[in-house]
This record gives structure tokens, C-alpha cells and sequence, in this order.
């Protein structure tokens, strides 16, 4: 226990030699050890102006004024500069009756990096004046182990283009030079805090510029957290692995100054997951096995990015499934009433990059719609991309072709798809809300339109198509039933439909639809207006061996909104196709006898080919020459 006391009193005494020592200093003497002390240490020139000592909470002195200089290339604007400080010294190089500074403490400093167009750094260590020409070292923080900024200005110059954080905490702790430098900051860059954590495992290699060295390090903000670990230099360059778990990725980004990042559902508002990622000293990134969470699409990434006004990339996705249907979100409607959505349609992430992408994917859903295996390549130049649809399985089916969205000047969808082995009623069921056909179909369609929403894009469309169905039914309807005079409900089967259509300004044409019934045929024309949901359409069923082979036909025409469609017999059109014979000589035995009540009547003489008004314009034409030679002949 004396020992003990012993060891506490000795301390005790040191520490009051050491303080009187200090104290007995006079400031103005100790301010102009502790400028040379730090001009050596940092090789740059240091000012200090008004010095006080100061015993606790830190050891050393009190400066009302810290001005530490820049490299002579990166501006008038010194690199460091605070309006009070506190310099922290060693003890125990005072009881060898030196003062080596420590630490630096500031509070609402501003702190200001730049990096040359030659890519020459105004921080890089290096001895005194080394720094006055770009290339050269400059800024070193030998001896120093720590380094405190609360409320400072951060000043970032990249060849010419400017950063700047306000209200940035700062704290560097790095006691041994010859083992890790620990860095925590807490930036606003955009609209809420992001804090920084980092261990470098040897800091004077990286500050001399003269490679990557092992670095950990993390980002978190109110929108998630990003980590790294790998290797990373100054050039700026890193190779290493990448955790995200960003919770919203919209706020993230506001936190990191990126403002309007709205991703759509199944695109990213949520990102977890992980990657291997490689930067390289000219800005260029490439990202391998990525395995994310995209929402709540699991899918993995491969990618290569060259920087620029409208960055370049390159990338592969993979997936077992994807629910793409966040890109027609909002575009919702009730198919029985409201008909086509209003809503705008923003393709304004068109223009984020230019490139490649390919897609491949076991399972895809676009809205209502449900697709099997997909292998797609997207390849976007200047707001324009065209998807080569290589393979696009679903509904029974296989399609193939192109879709081009155009975003230059306007959004424009333009749509050249094949398909084959489709199950028509679903497709049509899912894509537009018909329900009452079924079958298998082969076929092809064109499709261009232009607008800022879904009701627009169809009202503009353009296009033609074909296709060829069976054996399948309608249901709704018997058109069977309908030889019997009878057009209600029911279904209708047949063994194979064809046809063809036109469409202009969201108006679809079709004259050539044929069904084949069995031993009858039916055939339809008419048009559907698409963009109100409407058609006005008639339907012809042909028995060619009824009325002892004369045939008979019963037209029935489909008109109304396609929820609500009204099935009637048309008469006019069924006495034009089956009752000409009849109607003719009906005609022919009118005409006979009006022919001879004319003859009874007025003695007007009708032949054969001549209407009866000929015949009386004759006979009028005739008396009135024989009236005129009468009155000559007076």
C-alpha cells in the first residue's frame, strides 16, 4: 500500500511541475513554439494569433486565430483556418523541455481540400513549401494524434467542380504512425446528417499517395447504411466488398443531396444485399456478384459504369422472378367503368444512362399481366430504348419481337411482336378487360402511339395485325342458336378463327373475321373504338345447305362498351342477304300493276325497261307538239 502511495504522490508532483512549467511560459513565447512546432509537423506555414494556456480540459494553449496555409496552386484561401483552437502538447516531451503538438481541436473551422486537374492533392504529406508545385506532397499530420472539427465548413475542389459541407463534425484519431488512423465525421450534404465511419489500417501510405491500403468503413443516414470493405486509395480508386441496407432509398438519397430519386415499386425503394465493386483511377466502376433485394425481387447483378454527363453502362440481371409492375403503377383502372388511366406516365429515368442491358428472368409480372421465362436486351441511347424481346413465355405461348419507348421529344411507344401457341382469352383478359374469348392463337401485331399517359397512348395508336385462333369459344353468345332467330347468351364453339385489322387514331378495322362452326361459318366486320372501350361490330352466321341449298344467313350485331355488350338480330341486313329473291319479284308484281292502273287511268302506255315516269313525261311531251300544230295550223 505505500508503494502504492508512493506511485500517487510522484504522479501528483509531476503533473504540478509539469502545469508550472507551462504555466510559467509566457503565451506569447509558447504560441511561437507551438506555429514552428506545427509548421514542422504539418510542412506547411502556421499562424497563430492570440495564445493562452490551458491546463484542462486539454493540456497546451488556447488560440484566438489558426491559420495553416495551402498548397500555392489551389488558391489564395488558406487550408485550414478557425477562429479559436485548442492545441494540445505531450507531457512528456515537455519534461524533456520540448513541445511537440498533439492534438487540434476546433470549433466552426473551415477546411479546404482540393484535388488538381494533373491530380496533384493539396493534402498529400510532404515537407515544408514542398506543395507549391502541383504533383508535389504537401499536407502532413506526422506527431499529430488527434484532430477535432465541430460545426466546420468543408470545401471540396475537384478540378474546378465544388462540394461544400456545412455543419461537418470531424474526429481523426491516429496515436501510433505505424498502425490505423480512425475517422468519424458527420456530414449534411443534402437534407439530413449522414454520418461517416472509417479505419485505415496504414494511413501515411495512403497520404503519400502511393497506393490502396485496407480500409473498413460505413455510411449511415436516416434512409439506411452503406458499408465497405476492401482496399482504397486517394487517386480517388477502391476495390473491395459492399453491403447496403438502405430502408428507403429516396430519403437516402435526399441525405446525400440527390434530390427526385423516386424509384418505382420493385425497382428499389428498399435495397439490401451485397456486392464486390472495383473503382479505378479514371472513374470507371465495375460491380460483380451482386446478389440484392430489390424490394422484394431478389436479383443478381453485374455491371461495368464509364462516368460522364449521362453515364455508360453495361449490365447483367438475373432473377428467378421480378415484379415489374410498379412501372404501370397508378396507370390501374376499373376495366368496367373508368376506362383508360389519366394518370402521367414519367419516362424521365429514360435519360439516367445510356447503354445495355440484359435481362434474364424465370417468371415476370407486369401489372395484370404474367409471363413465363424472359431473355430480353434493352440497349438505351439518348432517352430512347429498344428492347429486343428474344424470348417472352407466357400464356401458354411464346413471343418474340421489339418494344421501343422513345422520350425525346415526348414519350412514344412503338411494339412489333410475333407470338405463337398464345392463350388468347387470358392475354386479352389480363391486357384489356375481354374476357369472352378463348382459344389458342398464332398471329402478329404493330403497334405506335405517343403520349403522357395510357389514355392518350391508345387514343394516338397506330398499327395493323393478324392472327389465327383454334379451336376455341365465345362465350356470351350462340351464334349457332342464332340461324334459329335467337341471339341470346350462351357459347359459341368454333374450330378455327382468322382475321386481320387495322388501327388508326385508336380505331380498330376489322372486315375479314371468319369462324368456322362446323357444318356453318360465321363472319364479322365492324370496328372497336379502344381508347373508350367500345365496338360496334356484326356478325354474320352463314348455312350455306339450308332452304334447300339457297343458304340462309342471320347477321347479329354486337354494339356497346365492352362491359356492357348488347347482341340483337339485325333485320335489314338479314332481309338484304336472304330475302333478294323474294323481295325482287315482290318488286317486279308492284310495278306491273302500277304500270297498268297508268294504262286504265291516263291511257299511258309503259314498255318493258321504261319507268312509268318516262312513259308519262312521253305522252305529255307528245300532246303538247300536237296542241302547238293545232295552234299553227289556225
Amino acid at each position: 500500500m505505500r508503494i502504492l502511495w508512493n506511485a500517487l504522490g510522484f504522479l501528483a508532483v509531476l503533473v504540478l511541475v509539469l502545469a508550472a512549467g507551462l504555466a510559467l511560459l509566457p503565451a506569447d513565447r509558447l504560441g511561437k513554439i507551438v506555429s514552428d512546432q506545427l509548421t514542422e509537423q504539418t510542412g506547411r506555414d502556421v499562424r497563430l494569433g492570440e495564445t493562452r494556456v490551458t491546463l484542462w480540459p486539454v493540456l497546451g494553449v488556447e488560440v484566438a486565430g489558426l491559420h495553416i496555409a495551402n498548397a500555392g496552386w489551389a488558391g489564395p484561401d488558406p487550408l485550414f483556418s478557425a477562429e479559436r483552437a485548442s492545441i494540445g502538447v505531450d507531457p512528456l516531451a515537455l519534461l524533456r523541455g520540448q513541445v511537440a503538438v498533439r492534438s487540434i481541436e476546433a470549433a466552426g473551422p473551415e477546411l479546404r481540400l482540393s484535388r488538381a486537374a494533373s491530380g496533384a492533392v493539396n493534402w498529400a504529406p510532404g515537407a515544408k513549401g514542398a506543395s507549391e508545385r502541383p504533383g508535389d506532397p504537401g499536407l502532413a499530420l506526422v506527431g499529430l494524434d488527434r484532430v477535432r472539427i465541430s460545426r466546420g465548413l468543408f470545401v471540396f475542389d475537384d478540378a474546378g467542380e465544388r462540394t461544400v459541407f456545412a455543419d461537418t463534425d470531424l474526429t481523426l484519431d491516429w496515436p501510433d504512425r505505424s498502425g490505423p488512423m480512425v475517422l468519424s465525421a458527420r456530414l449534411r450534404p443534402g437534407a439530413a446528417p449522414v454520418a461517416v465511419e472509417a479505419r485505415i489500417s496504414t494511413p501515411l501510405t495512403l497520404l503519400e499517395g502511393r497506393g490502396a491500403v485496407p480500409v473498413t468503413a460505413s455510411l449511415t443516414t436516416e434512409g439506411g447504411a452503406i458499408g465497405f470493405d476492401g482496399l482504397a486509395g486517394v487517386a480517388p480508386e477502391a476495390q473491395g466488398r459492399v453491403t447496403l441496407d438502405l430502408q428507403d432509398t429516396a430519403r437516402a438519397a435526399r441525405a446525400l443531396g440527390q434530390i427526385g430519386l423516386d424509384l418505382p415499386d420493385g425497382f428499389g425503394r428498399r435495397v439490401t444485399g451485397a456486392l464486390q465493386l472495383t473503382l479505378t483511377r479514371d472513374g470507371r466502376i465495375a460491380i460483380r456478384d451482386g446478389a440484392l433485394s430489390l424490394d422484394d425481387n431478389a436479383v443478381q447483378v453485374a455491371a461495368d459504369i464509364v462516368p460522364g454527363p449521362r453515364p455508360r453502362v453495361n449490365a447483367q440481371i438475373e432473377a428467378e422472378a421480378l415484379d415489374l409492375s410498379g412501372l404501370v403503377a397508378g396507370q390501374e383502372t376499373d376495366q368496367a367503368a373508368e376506362g383508360w388511366s389519366k394518370v402521367p406516365i414519367d419516362a424521365s429515368g429514360l435519360g439516367a444512362f445510356d447503354g445495355e442491358v440484359a435481362l434474364v428472368t424465370g417468371a415476370l409480372t407486369v401489372g395484370d399481366l404474367r409471363f413465363g421465362a424472359v431473355r430480353s436486351v434493352m440497349v438505351l441511347d439518348d432517352r430512347r430504348a429498344v428492347f429486343d424481346l428474344r424470348e417472352l413465355r407466357g400464356y401458354d405461348g411464346v413471343m418474340t419481337g421489339q418494344f421501343v419507348a422513345n422520350n425525346r421529344g415526348g414519350l412514344s411507344v412503338r411494339a412489333d411482336i410475333a407470338f405463337a401457341g398464345v392463350e388468347l382469352g387470358a392475354l386479352l383478359r389480363d391486357a384489356m378487360g375481354i374476357g369472352r374469348i378463348s382459344g389458342k392463337a398464332d398471329g402478329s401485331i404493330r403497334l405506335l402511339g405517343s403520349g403522357q399517359n395510357m389514355h392518350t397512348l391508345v387514343a394516338t395508336l397506330d398499327g395493323d395485325g393478324a392472327l389465327r385462333a383454334g379451336p376455341g369459344r365465345l362465350t356470351g353468345i350462340d351464334l349457332a342458336a342464332a340461324l334459329t332467330g335467337q341471339a341470346g347468351g350462351g357459347t359459341t364453339i368454333f374450330d378455327q378463327a382468322t382475321g386481320s385489322f387495322t388501327i388508326t387514331r385508336g380505331r380498330l378495322q376489322s372486315d375479314d373475321l371468319l369462324l368456322e362452326l362446323g357444318r356453318v361459318r360465321a363472319l364479322g366486320r365492324g370496328r372497336v373504338e379502344l381508347a373508350p372501350r367500345a365496338l360496334d361490330y356484326l356478325i354474320t352466321v352463314e348455312d350455306p345447305a339450308a332452304r334447300d341449298g339457297r343458304g340462309l344467313a342471320v347477321p347479329v350485331r354486337l354494339k356497346g362498351p365492352w362491359s356492357d355488350i348488347q347482341m340483337r338480330l339485325d333485320a335489314g341486313e338479314a332481309i338484304d342477304r336472304n330475302l333478294s329473291e323474294e323481295r325482287d319479284a315482290l318488286r317486279g308484281r308492284v310495278q306491273d300493276r302500277v304500270n297498268q292502273a297508268v294504262e286504265d287511268r291516263l291511257g299511258v302506255t309503259v314498255t318493258e325497261g321504261e319507268s312509268v315516269e318516262d312513259a308519262l313525261r312521253k305522252r305529255l311531251e307528245s300532246e303538247a307538239v300536237d296542241g302547238l300544230r293545232n295552234l299553227l295550223n289556225r
